[in-house]
Formats: C-alpha cells, sequence, structure tokens
C-alpha cells in the first residue's frame, strides 16, 4: 500500500493565531472578554506609576520649590495622588487573580473541548488517513502539540497581550508629553522590529520543525516497540538504535537551532531597549541643557524651560521609555512559546480539517417483519430480520428489500493511489449462504478485496452491488453493521473478556456472549482463568495467548450474528489443536451466511463453494476445490506443494 501523502499547504501564523482565538471566544467568550478587560485593567495599573510620577512632580515638587508653596497647600494633593495610586494596585492585584484563576480554568477546559474535536474528527476519517500517518505521529498531536498549545493559550496569549497594551499606552502618554524625544524611542522600535523579524523567522522555522520531528520520533518509538521481539531475534538492536539516533539528531538540531535562535532574541530586543534609554537621556539632557523651547506637543516648553517640571518631564519620560522597553523584551520572551504554539495549533488544525470519510449514502438497514408472501414492513423492535430502507427520490416512495447477504462485484478496478491500480477487473458473485475464498500471494489483493465489500475505500472504476443494491447508495454505518470481520491481527481493548466480546454487539446480554464465546471454542479457557469472564485485559491483552485473543476476537464476531462474515486469516495465529476446534465453531458460525475466507492454510477452504485464486490483482482462476485440482494450475501446484505462496 502506498504510503505517499500530498503535502499541504502551510497556513500563514495569523491566521492561525486569529483561528485559535476564534475556536477559545467560542466556547469562553465571555469569560475571555473578562480577562482582556482585566489584563488591561493590571497594564494600566502597572503604567501608572509613570503617571503619578508625573502628578507628584507637577502638583507638589513645582509648586514646593518654584512658586514657593508651603507643606499644607499641596498635602491634600499629595493625599488623593497617593490614594490614586494605592487604590490601582489594588485593583490591579484584584484582576490580576481574577484572570490568572480564569485562564487556567478556560485553559483546562479548551484544551478537552479541543481533545474531544480531535477525537471525534478521528473517528470520522478514512482508513486511508491512518494507513498513511504513523500512530506515533498522530499520538504526537494529543501530547506534545496540545501540550504547546496549553502554554500558548495560559501563558503566552495573556502575556503578549499584556505586554501590547502597556506598550501602546505608554507610546501616547510620551506622545503627549514629548513629540521630539518620542522620535528617538520610535528610531529604538524600528531596529527593534527588524531585528524581531530576522531572528524571529529563523526562529519559528526551526520550531515548526521540531513539532514535525517530534512526532517522527514518537512514531519510530512506536513502531519498534510494537516490534520489539522482532528486533532482537534478528539481532537488529544495534541498527534500529542508529536509525533512531539519526531520527534523535535531527530533532536534537531543530531544537539547537530553535532556541538559539529564540535565546538571542531577548537579549538582543533588552540591549537595544538599554540603548534607547541612553540615547533618550542624552537628547532630553541636551533639551534641558539648551533651554530647547517647544519641548512639548503641548505647549509645556513654552512655559517652562529648565525648571523643576522640565526635568520631572524628563525624568517622567525616561522612566516610561524604559518600561515600554521592558514590556517589549517580555513580548520577546514569549516568542517561543509563542512559536512552538502556533506550531502545534497548527498540527492540531490540520486534523480537524482532513476531509472525514465521505458518506452519500441514504439506504439504511432496518429491523423487519416479512409474511410468508414476501411483504416486507419496517418494525420498531428487533425481529430478528433486517432489511434495506430505500427511499426513491424520483418519486418519494420507499421499497424494502430483505438482507439476504448476496453480494457480487462487476469489473472492479482499484488504486490505492490513482496512477497505481492494483485490482484490475474483478467479478465476483456471491450468492446467500456461498464460502468464498480468496487464495494468492501476499500483495495479491485478497485483503484489497475485502477492503472494497466494506467500502474502508472505494472502487475506482466498475460495481459492487448488495442485495441488488449498489453499496454506494448504502450508508457505510448500516453497511459494515451488516457484516462481521475477523482480522489476522487481533485488537482487543482494556477492560474485562465480557465487554471484549460484547463489542461486537453492544446492547448483548451475558447469555449472548457466552453463547458466541462458546461457538467460537473460546468458553472453556475463559471458564479456567481465574475472574473468568471478568477477568480484565492489560494493554494489548498481554495476558493472554495470541491463539486465545484471536477466539475471543472470533466471539465478537459470532455475537454480532451479521448475515456477511469477512475472515481474513482469521486462524492463522492459532495452533492446529486449536485450530481444529475453532474450525467446528467456524462452520457453525458460517452456517447460512456469506462468508468470504483468506487463508494460506488451504486445507481450512477446501469445502468453499468457490475459490478465486489472485495474482497482482487479476483473478487467474476460479471454482471449487475439486474443479481447481482437475485443472492442475496454479491452486493445484499450491496445493501439492509444487510451489508455496509468498
Amino acid at each position: 500500500m502506498s504510503k505517499t501523502v500530498q503535502p499541504k499547504p502551510k497556513m500563514h501564523s495569523f491566521r492561525i493565531l486569529g483561528r485559535l482565538l476564534s475556536y477559545l471566544f467560542h466556547y469562553y467568550k465571555g469569560r475571555m472578554i473578562a480577562v482582556f478587560i482585566c489584563i488591561a485593567a493590571t497594564a494600566a495599573a502597572g503604567i501608572s506609576s509613570s503617571v503619578f510620577l508625573q502628578l507628584v512632580l507637577s502638583e507638589v515638587i513645582t509648586p514646593l520649590t518654584e512658586q514657593g508653596a508651603q507643606w499644607a497647600d499641596v498635602s491634600e494633593s499629595l493625599f488623593w495622588i497617593i490614594f490614586g495610586m494605592g487604590a490601582m494596585y489594588v485593583v490591579a492585584l484584584c484582576a490580576s487573580v481574577f484572570y490568572n484563576q480564569t485562564m487556567a480554568i478556560v485553559t483546562q477546559g479548551f484544551l478537552r473541548h479541543v481533545r474531544d474535536d480531535m477525537f471525534s474528527e478521528m473517528q470520522a476519517l478514512p482508513i486511508r488517513y491512518f494507513d498513511t500517518h504513523t500512530h506515533g505521529d498522530i499520538m504526537s498531536v494529543y501530547t506534545n502539540d496540545t501540550d504547546a498549545l496549553r502554554q500558548l493559550v495560559s501563558m503566552s496569549i495573556p502575556q503578549v497581550f499584556y505586554s501590547c497594551i502597556a506598550a501602546v499606552t505608554l507610546l501616547v502618554i510620551m506622545l503627549l508629553n514629548s513629540l521630539w524625544l518620542l522620535f528617538v524611542v520610535l528610531l529604538g522600535v524600528v531596529i527593534m522590529a527588524l531585528v524581531a523579524k530576522a531572528v524571529g523567522s529563523r526562529s519559528a522555522r526551526y520550531f515548526i520543525r521540531q513539532q514535525e520531528v517530534i512526532g517522527t520520533t514518537e512514531g519510530y518509538i512506536e513502531e519498534m516497540m510494537g516490534g520489539q521481539k522482532v528486533i532482537k531475534v534478528f539481532c537488529h538492536e544495534q541498527r534500529a538504535k542508529e536509525d533512531f539516533d539519526k531520527i534523535n539528531e535531527e530533532l536534537c538540531d531543530a531544537s539547537d537551532k530553535a532556541n538559539a535562535y529564540g535565546n538571542i532574541l531577548m537579549p538582543a530586543v533588552m540591549n537595544i531597549g538599554h540603548f534607547m534609554f541612553v540615547v533618550t537621556a542624552i537628547v532630553a539632557g541636551l533639551f534641558v541643557m539648551f533651554n530647547v523651547r517647544n519641548f512639548t506637543i503641548l505647549g509645556w516648553g513654552d512655559t517652562f524651560t529648565a525648571s523643576v517640571a522640565m526635568i520631572g518631564l524628563v525624568a517622567t519620560f525616561l522612566n516610561m521609555s524604559r518600561q515600554f522597553s521592558l514590556n517589549i523584551g517580555q513580548v520577546s520572551m514569549q516568542i517561543n512559546s509563542v512559536v512552538m504554539g502556533l506550531a502545534g495549533a497548527a498540527r492540531i488544525f490540520e486534523l480537524l480539517d482532513e476531509k472525514p470519510e465521505a458518506d452519500d449514502g441514504y439506504v439504511t438497514l432496518v429491523n423487519a417483519n416479512i409474511a410468508e408472501d414476501g411483504t416486507i414492513t419496517e418494525s420498531k423492535e428487533r425481529t430478528g430480520k433486517w432489511a434495506w430502507r430505500h427511499p426513491h427520490q424520483a418519486d418519494g416512495t420507499v421499497t424494502y428489500t430483505e438482507l439476504k447477504g448476496d453480494i457480487r462485484l462487476f469489473d472492479v478496478d482499484f488504486g490505492y493511489v490513482p496512477e497505481k491500480i492494483v485490482l484490475h477487473n474483478v467479478s465476483i458473485y456471491a450468492k446467500p449462504g456461498q464460502k468464498i475464498a480468496f487464495v494468492g500471494a501476499t500483495g495479491a489483493g485478497k485483503t484489497t478485496i475485502t477492503n472494497l465489500l466494506n467500502r474502508f475505500y472505494d472502487i475506482a472504476d466498475g460495481k459492487i452491488r448488495y442485495d441488488g443494491i449498489n453499496i454506494n447508495k448504502i450508508k457505510k454505518a448500516d453497511l459494515r453493521r451488516s457484516m462481521g470481520i475477523v482480522l489476522q491481527d487481533t485488537n482487543l481493548f482494556t477492560g474485562t473478556i465480557m465487554e471484549n466480546i460484547r463489542y461486537g454487539k453492544l446492547d448483548a446480554t451475558d447469555e449472548e456472549c457466552i453463547a458466541a464465546a462458546k461457538l467460537a471454542n473460546a468458553h472453556d479457557f475463559i471458564t479456567r482463568l481465574p475472574e473468568g469472564y471478568n477477568t480484565v485485559l492489560r494493554h494489548e491483552a498481554s495476558n493472554l495467548s495470541q491463539g486465545q485473543r484471536q477466539l475471543i476476537s472470533i466471539a465478537r464476531a459470532a455475537v454480532a450474528d451479521p448475515p456477511v462474515m469477512i475472515l481474513d486469516e482469521a486462524t492463522s495465529s492459532i495452533d492446529t489443536r486449536t485450530e481444529a476446534l475453532v474450525q467446528k465453531g467456524m462452520d457453525a458460525l458460517m452456517q447460512g451466511r456469506t462468508v468470504f475466507v483468506i487463508a494460506h492454510r488451504l486445507s481450512t477452504i477446501q469445502n468453499s463453494d468457490a475459490i478465486m485464486v489472485l495474482d497482482h490483482g487479476r483473478i487467474i482462476e476460479r471454482g471449487s476445490h475439486e474443479q481447481l485440482i482437475e485443472q492442475r494450475g496454479t491452486y493445484y501446484q499450491l496445493y501439492t506443494g509444487a510451489f508455496e505462496l509468498e
């Protein structure tokens, strides 16, 4: 199967941020508005010290020194200035506590929604997506990328918003105080912006690469963990380590460069801020020294020259320029987290933007009452009989077709990628109750055919009809509900054995699950376990043998009681003795059902109604066991051992 994935265009950072904020406000609009208001209040309190300093100089110090005022004349003004400052800091404290507590709650709730949305989206994705993405890479989106998003939402966004509000407010106040000194500050801002752009763009590129390689690393680790026995059997530990070292080195290189550029940014910005402060102080000192008039845009220079008020104004301005550079530095400190968070958000949005499995079907599966004359009516209760409910768009009528399991393929072509067809002109006729077997070398197309029956993939050309209905018209959930499948690779979930069997039919009673286990000949070994059917299966059912796991998966398919059964090497992991027991159960399970069997052991398919021999995606022989033996073709050679399946 091809693993080729077409690269997707990368989303712009501002677009990602805008979408993230929209996503966040969708769930927590009221709280986020309150948070931003509190952040603005906290920022205002942070810069109020400069404003209060200027008020002290203009309302207290200047009258005392230049106008000969007495302490009693200015004491009331000083009191209200101090009171106002104290009130501002109390408000800032309350606002800061509120928004930090609120953001902690909002962040965790938001991540819960993100994970829920990702998991819901993942359930709707086609099998093709999981065939072309490693499980470790997908898991990295749930862990590393989500954690990077957590830091962005909980810390970086509030801090950047705080610093931006403070910086803009300071710029406005500095503009009102001195236009000429503001030019010096703006010159420093331009230099900061150029440095931030040059360094930040490189840092961003490597942080994005870092998140991608983390996914690759986890995918490789997940693959190696699953294949640990194979690695040890073939003594490939050193080779596996060398391959991991290459991936790990790539991750280390990306992380080194990302952090190197990221750690340069803040010191560079802060030192530019220090330089800007010195230049501003020198220029302001020259203005004061030479009694430059029109020093401010408010005309204060017309009234005061080298006075205490003018010196106070300069001191206030310098304090604000210092605060301004500190806020810019705070923003630069968050660049790394912002870039990592946006990179993680981009990968999360890529998963959320994956096209869900298309389903344009409108024929559904319903419980049915079938009269002796063949009349079919829909039933709201379980009857044990099923029918296809087929609404006709042309005239609005609804017809019912009994579910029998008649499946036919007509000249089907298929390719996992359009440019490479792997099935050619495949035609198969499976009547209700027939057993159809597929034989062929690995890669001949056996499993691919069964994947087309339940529409894990859609055909490129031809038709597949189910009880005379084109399967493209049948809703996929109803189509798959009518089929049971037992795979070569068993997939059992954490939980009890009873729960794993019931997975095939969620409303099945304990008695039905036990009956299914008996049918699959799993009942005996289950009852010998310490907890019987309540035995809890550990991760991947590692406390059971491979054969026991397969028996439970067969019981799971049996409890579903579908009219069509697909057995993909269902007994390949079972020893010969167990296979004999299972085969009896399988024969009972297959009774009256349409069955498609894939098997390398030809002894298990001799009683098939038809055997299809495939080679490179083409059916080269078909017929019963006896007919194929008489033909003395490929099947005969396989059966007699003239050559073996690869």
